[in-house]
């Protein structure tokens, strides 16, 4: 199964944000899982570096951003998913358009964020770190 994580989940691991933390932290460790294939975006990376950079500094900012993707998939951006979020009139935010439409563009079955709201016109499945926890550990 191919899972795109939005930036909020990737900045919960990345400063070990609670009560997210534990949940995302499971989540990325299907990285290492055949069934899964986890995504991102690169918007998506360069908000989590920015958050990471400010809790910590830009060294170990860069060091976290490493080794994530290590484990994890870059879903590209490119001038498809941006005139596909421009024309798409349910998209009310340009960066959740792009991460929705890089999401779509590299088949993933599921997004994962903690703000379920920002992708209501998402045709995939949408779910928080504790509901995919639930419902795709509990297998």
């Amino acid at each position: 199964m191919r899972v795109f994580l939005d930036a909020n989940v990737l900045v919960a691991v990345l400063n070990k944000e609670y009560p997210v933390f534990s949940y995302a932290a499971r989540i990325l460790s299907l990285a290492d899982k055949p069934a899964f294939t986890i995504y991102t975006s690169p918007v998506c990376l360069a908000i989590a570096y920015y958050f990471a950079e400010k809790k910590t500094s830009a060294k170990i900012a860069k060091a976290k951003i490493s080794l994530l993707l290590e484990h994890i998939k870059v879903a590209g951006n490119d001038e498809l998913g941006v005139q596909q979020t421009l024309i798409n009139k349910k998209v009310l935010n340009f960066e959740d358009g792009l991460e929705y439409y890089a999401a779509i563009q590299n088949e993933c079955k599921c997004i994962v964020t903690e703000n379920l709201k920002d992708f209501h016109f998402s045709e995939i499945e949408v779910l928080n770190c504790e509901s995919f926890a639930l419902k795709y550990f509990a297998r």
